[in-house]
């Protein structure tokens, strides 16, 4: 089982930045990759930033330019910077990782959520 924490939401003024940090913690071989998605009020979750072990980056088109993800593979976190800031950003943020485990004997690959952290952009 892997338990994610996030922390660092909160509420910013447009063109501001706020940095994003999610721990993973529990049982597991290895995580091969973590993100961030985000869902706002009435609308669909999308995806944000992704990043495998590896080092290798995906972004929303929304957020290209604007916000970068890392990761600490010894420690187990992922960080998002997020930049320039815009109301249309205002949501809650969900981390996100995909763990290999070991279950009734045999290799698995799990997806986990975080419980979430809302970022509000004022504008």
């Amino acid at each position: 089982q892997v338990q994610l924490v996030e922390s660092g939401g909160g509420l910013v003024q447009a063109r501001g930045s706020l940095r994003l940090s999610c721990a993973a913690s529990g049982s597991f071989f290895r995580i091969n990759a973590m993100g961030w998605y985000r869902q706002a009020p009435g609308k669909q979750r999308e995806l944000v930033a992704a990043i495998t072990s590896g080092g290798s980056t995906n972004y929303g088109d929304s957020v290209k330019g604007r916000f970068t993800i890392s990761r600490d593979n010894t420690k187990n976190t992922v960080d998002l910077q997020m930049n320039s800031l815009k109301p249309e950003d205002t949501a809650v943020y969900y981390c996100n990782a995909d763990a290999v485990e070991s279950v009734r004997s045999r290799w698995t690959t799990n997806i986990y959520w975080g419980q979430g952290t809302q970022v509000t952009v004022s504008s």
